[in-house]
């Protein structure tokens, strides 16, 4: 009997965790704490010091747990990345992830060789399990903070946590390495070691990719089972790569960045089932750092673990996103963000365990310093990140809605899907003239009818519309369907009819909009020209055709035209990218700014004629 209630406490206890779990976003929105800290006071309460009193110092299975969990995240880390966002921004990237984390590893090391007693090459090992940051922790607190950064900035931090954990692993091992061999320097052989398991973890990274994906879009297997295939790959890629030798770390991250980029079968219900299973991982370590501390012993460790945090966060993140980034023309602002954003978190406990496994002397150290470090970062940079972002004007005000996507699985066919969005009054879309030609609407259910496009017209708020699309194209999709006032109302200025007084004279409106009016007179007022042209047809919504435009009567008074329409037709068939969107948000909100959205969309008027 004592088994079975034994299994059922087991039950109960994991069966809350993944309910608490489900309910992590709220939480975290509206206290603006990291979840995450929960479930490491929960595994602190439930350890030998807390109510619990659950004694766990097995530091093997911590590894385990740690390899397996790594693997997961990693995996998402890379099916999320998009190659598109690498433009611009690969190199300063990816100096950031190697040589930065180098920078913060040494800086951090020597801060921890001053105050502990510590070998230097010790103080290093430290330094470098704590140098890299956890993309799972940062990107869950920015969408949880309804938070999206100005492109560089998000594209540079993306691509930046999702490549610097392989960086930080390697440099573990390594040290590890080294300080365990006889003469306590890096040979030859070790240096060249580290260079094959850099080169066949790539090598077994992209062939398992490339594999899996050909096996998903060509194998069937029951929809239930494309999430778990992929879950048990990445696993797998990691285990074996590990076997022959190669870093499993970066394979499964290269994997999961080929199967992210490329057209695959269920690929929206494998995205929904590896992010949660991330967060469960996330869970787990965390769980398991609380069960592993001993806050008796902890306190031992405060004020050397609460200064290596300090330097790490204050002087070892910053210098290295200077050093690193300054070559490369960011900004102050965007600088200081990046520094900022240096979340520690599952990554640092995993890489705390392998000293202690490898029978160092000062792993107890290394433990409770990489602890006060991950507790500082998640306390006090992960409840700021949205504020910081908001006070350097990073952010943008609009903010995705919830998408409903429902996968179109045609035998043969990966490259379309079915996409449904709500259209709110502020959606991005509604300031577009029409919907891109790329986007084939199939329904629109308004007002509980469902509603083909020749029945429905135009997009109204309160729609929700669906889209058949390809993949490839619907993050574009996506990033038309946010809402965001300003944009909207911007947008709507740009494509939609611009607002004339018919006292304006030709000369003005030629100029300002690059048109041309025939052989009129650059005195007459474009009411008496339209008035001309149209004779005795002058009515309401009356219209003249020119070159790359169209005028057109939108109010009479007392029978004389009091309000001209312009639509110009080149500003009709724009359809803003990423790109565009962000700059349109970010300028004034002023009808003189229209000129110089005229100049810069001078490509398409051009086009169009």
């Amino acid at each position: 009997m004592t088994g079975i209630v034994l299994v059922n406490t087991a039950l109960f206890i994991g069966a809350a965790l993944v309910l608490i779990g489900i309910f992590s976003s709220l939480i975290a929105t509206r206290f603006g704490v990291p979840l995450l800290l929960v479930f490491l006071v929960v595994g602190m309460l439930a350890g030998q010091d807390g109510p619990g009193g659950i004694v766990y110092n097995d530091y093997q299975s911590t590894y385990l747990i740690g390899s397996l969990a790594l693997s997961v995240i990693l995996f998402d880390g890379g099916l999320r990345t998009r190659l598109s966002v690498f433009r611009g921004v690969l190199a300063p990237s990816l100096i950031l992830a190697t040589v930065g984390v180098v920078i913060t590893a040494s800086v951090a090391g020597l801060a921890a060789w001053s105050v502990l007693d510590l070998t230097p090459l010790e103080g290093l090992l430290l330094g470098s399990i704590v140098a890299s940051t956890d993309a799972a922790a940062v990107f869950f607190l920015l969408r949880t903070g309804g938070l999206r950064l100005q492109s560089r900035v998000g594209s540079t931090l993306e691509i930046e946590s999702g490549t610097n954990d392989p960086i930080a692993v390697f440099l573990v091992f390594i040290i590890t390495e080294i300080a365990l061999s006889p003469s306590g320097a890096p040979s030859f052989e070790m240096l060249l070691r580290l260079a094959e398991q850099a080169s066949l973890g790539a090598l077994m990274g992209l062939a398992f990719g490339f594999s899996a994906v050909w096996i998903l879009n060509n194998l069937s297997m029951a929809g239930g089972l494309h999430p778990l295939f992929v879950v048990a790959s990445a696993i797998l890629i990691s285990a074996f790569t590990g076997l022959l030798g190669g870093s499993g770390l970066l394979a499964v991250y290269l994997a999961g960045l080929v199967m992210g980029n490329k057209p695959t079968r269920a690929y929206p219900s494998i995205v929904g089932f590896h992010e949660a299973m991330t967060w469960l991982c996330q869970i787990v370590m965390f769980l398991v750092l609380g069960l592993l501390v001993t806050p008796s012993t902890l306190w031992n460790y405060a004020l050397p673990g609460m200064f290596v945090a300090l330097v790490l966060t204050f002087v070892a993140r910053p210098l290295s996103v200077w050093l690193c980034l300054s070559p490369f023309g960011y900004e102050r602002k965007d600088k200081l963000f990046i520094s900022w954003v240096g979340l520690r978190g599952a990554v640092s406990i995993f890489l705390a365990a392998i000293p202690t496994l490898a029978g160092i002397e000062q792993a107890e150290a290394f433990f409770n310093v990489a602890f006060f470090v991950v507790l500082f970062s998640l306390l006090l940079q992960g409840s700021t990140l949205t504020t910081a972002a908001r006070k350097l004007g990073l952010a943008l005000k609009s903010t995705m809605p919830n998408l409903s996507r429902v996968e179109l699985d045609i035998p043969g066919q990966v490259e379309q899907e079915l996409a449904g969005y709500p259209v709110t009054p502020d959606t991005i879309i509604l300031g577009l003239s029409r919907v891109p030609p790329w986007a084939r609407p199939l329904m629109v259910v308004r007002d509980g009818q469902i509603l083909d496009l020749t029945e429905a017209g135009r997009l109204r708020a309160g729609d929700y519309a669906y889209f058949l699309v390809e993949r490839k194209r619907l993050t574009r999709l996506d990033s038309l369907f946010r809402a965001s006032p300003d944009v909207s109302r911007r947008l709507t200025q740009l494509t939609g009819e611009l607002p004339i007084v018919p006292d304006a004279k030709i000369a003005d409106v030629a100029a300002f909009y690059d048109l041309e009016f025939d052989s009129a007179r650059s005195d007459t007022r474009v009411g008496d020209w339209m008035r001309e042209h149209l004779k005795e047809t002058v009515e309401l919504d009356s219209s003249i055709r020119i070159e790359g435009a169209t005028l057109s009567v939108r109010r009479m008074e007392s029978g004389q035209i009091s309000r001209i329409g312009l639509q110009l037709d080149a500003l009709t068939g724009v359809e803003p990218d990423e790109k565009l969107l962000q700059r349109i948000e970010e300028e004034v909100d002023e009808l003189s700014q229209i000129r110089r959205w005229l100049k810069r969309l001078r490509p398409w008027r051009k086009a169009a004629r």
